[in-house]
């Protein structure tokens, strides 16, 4: 049994499973399988096929694909924890939905017309290979340790607390419902990535949307109707959980911006309190790292077949994206408003004795919502939503990852492969990340504060990233020397944190109480890790402008069309003739909708 699985097996009853919730989930399964027989039928054995579905996925596609590429196990799992834990404090990292335009409006014209398969694909043309295979290896790497670790994680947390009688003996191993769930998930998302290519994915992906979005607002409803409805949630809680930047300036740090840290061995992870000026700068930074250079996310907008498509597509994928704030960080506060309240017995643990919530039980809101509040019937149309949100995470990571080995590194050392062995080499890479997918549970099984660890690593790897993509469009005179020099200072520097943090994490031997007070280390663990991310930043912005600077500009015919500065006036009349007003009116519409939550939030 799992350090974590094992004490909420422990105190959560039967949920009463029945056949009824068994055939939602049956036919969830089947709908999947039956994708996945279309796209083997219509696949071409071909690597523009298999990694961007032939450049024809439509926009309503590519929007649901990048939404549930998004919404998976850190948010059924640690979003919703952190709403029973802290409110809407993280509705911040969800009400980022305006990178999506920015994705949209300003680098899916340079991605489109590129014709690139991968990001770092886009580095090269834009600055040289060697920058192209730094950021190949360092996303695989980065795919293991996050998006992998985390989908695993959070798939053995669901099934620990949803199905704990579920046991499998194999005569030498018995395997619990944390291993039973999570390796059941894992093959079967490996099965049909590995078969169908990205076009399984992207249409997997289309339906999981669904699924996902009304399981989870059946959640809320049935949670809000258990409760007595929206104002005895307000009710129940403190009006703090209720505002966005509260929690940012706790009590004896207003008017600074001292970081906030909380003792213990877990220091390194965020404690709930976040300082605002954190929240403000470092945030976007993530985000619009995430959003507009990620593989696992622009490679749905690569697939769309002209930029006009795959602008609507992202769009699209804004609009949902300010539906978790109200199908995952609300049902965690109904969660905890239910334990407080006594309206929901089993719910009870979540809540310490002076009426604090219980950080490490609180993980598993989400899946306790669906095992104590919903009925019979509604509970499988949730869990297989469930299913649907730890599965498009991924498949998405797989396929994103087979892609990067195969298109910028396989591809680059064997450049007369054919075709069907890129496919080839893509499946195998796909199967590679499945096993190790499967090898990683024990080192993560010790893992907390899922949703928060999560943003503490991206915090360290994004701020490289970000500069030199964003940097390579907006200024011209950004060369490869700079760029590489900033990669590869950022990344030293995110890696070190990394190691500086990790004997601490962990709690290993001589590490209990930490590095000596006042010692380099004991500096670079106390700084708060949206600090250290700004300074990561900082540094980087730097490097790569200096570095430039001491040396030759690139060549006028590398930069041309890859470069504000050197569009030609086709470009920019192709760019304008692929949206309407409609797309304008649209896009504001995301933006006033985010405006209105944070004024809604805020107060």
């Amino acid at each position: 049994m799992t350090h974590l699985a094992l004490p909420l097996a422990a105190a959560t009853p039967s949920t009463g499973f029945g056949a009824l919730d068994w055939l939602f989930v049956g036919a969830y399964f089947a709908v999947l399988l039956g994708i996945t027989w279309w796209s083997v039928k219509r696949a071409r054995d071909t690597a523009a096929d298999y990694f961007l579905a032939g450049r024809h996925l439509g926009w309503w596609i590519v929007g649901a694909s990048i939404f549930a590429s998004n919404i998976g196990s850190e948010h059924l799992v640690g979003l919703a924890g952190s709403g029973c834990t802290d409110g809407v404090a993280l509705a911040h990292y969800e009400l980022h939905a305006w990178c999506l335009l920015v994705l949209g409006w300003v680098f899916v014209p340079f991605y489109m017309r590129s014709m690139v398969y991968t990001m770092p694909e886009f580095l090269e043309k834009r600055f040289s290979p060697p920058a192209r295979w730094v950021l190949s290896v360092i996303s695989l790497v980065a795919y293991v340790l996050t998006k992998i670790a985390v989908g695993i994680f959070a798939g053995g947390v669901v099934f620990g607390t949803l199905l704990p009688e579920l046991h499998l003996d194999l005569g030498f191993a018995a395997l619990d419902s944390f291993w039973v769930g999570s390796i059941a998930v894992l093959l079967a998302t490996g099965l049909y990535t590995v078969l169908g290519g990205f076009r399984a994915v992207a249409y997997t992906e289309a339906v999981q949307t669904g699924v996902l979005v009304v399981g989870s607002a059946l959640v809320t409803v049935f949670g809000l109707a258990q409760l007595g409805g929206w104002a005895e949630l307000r009710a129940a809680l403190p009006s703090d959980l209720f505002n966005l930047w509260k929690p940012l300036i706790p009590a004896g740090v207003e008017g600074t911006w001292a970081p906030v840290r909380e003792p213990g061995r877990m220091a390194w992870y965020f404690n709930g309190r976040f300082p605002w000026l954190g929240m403000l700068f470092c945030a976007p930074i993530i985000g619009l790292w995430y959003w507009c250079t990620d593989q696992y996310i622009v490679q749905r907008a690569l697939g769309a077949p002209n930029e006009r498509e795959a602008r609507r597509g992202t769009i699209c994928a804004s609009f949902l994206k300010l539906l978790p704030v109200f199908i995952f960080i609300i049902p965690g506060m109904i969660c905890f408003a239910l334990a407080l309240s006594g309206k929901a017995p089993a719910l009870a643990s979540l809540a310490g004795p002076d009426g604090a919530p219980d950080r490490e039980a609180c993980q598993a809101a989400f899946p306790l919502m669906v095992a104590h509040v919903l009925p019979a019937g509604v509970r499988g149309i949730v869990v297989a939503g469930l299913l649907a949100a730890l599965m498009s995470s991924l498949s998405g990571v797989f396929n994103a990852s087979s892609t990067l080995f195969t298109v910028d590194l396989y591809g680059k050392f064997r450049p007369g492969a054919t075709q069907h062995e890129l496919v080839r080499m893509g499946r195998i890479a796909t199967a590679v990340m499945v096993v190790i997918g499967l090898l990683w549970i024990p080192v993560i099984q010790g893992s907390k504060g899922l949703y928060f660890y999560l943003q503490a690593m991206q915090g360290y790897l994004a701020p490289p990233i970000f500069v030199v993509f964003f940097l390579g469009v907006f200024l011209k005179r950004v060369n490869a020397a700079g760029c590489l020099a900033a990669l590869v200072a950022g990344f030293a520097l995110g890696v070190f944190r990394l190691l500086v943090d990790t004997p601490i994490a962990l709690g290993l031997a001589g590490y209990e109480q930490g590095y000596p007070e006042g010692s380099l280390l004991w500096i670079v663990n106390n700084i708060y890790f949206q600090y250290f991310s700004l300074m990561i930043f900082v540094i980087c912005v730097l490097v790569m402008v200096g570095v430039s600077w001491l040396t030759a500009p690139p060549p006028e015919d590398r930069l041309r069309g890859l470069t504000f500065a050197t569009l030609s006036a086709d470009d920019r009349a192709r760019s304008r003739a692929s949206w309407t007003r409609w797309d304008v009116l649209a896009s504001c519409a995301v933006l006033a909708l985010i405006l209105l939550a944070y004024l809604y939030f805020t107060g």
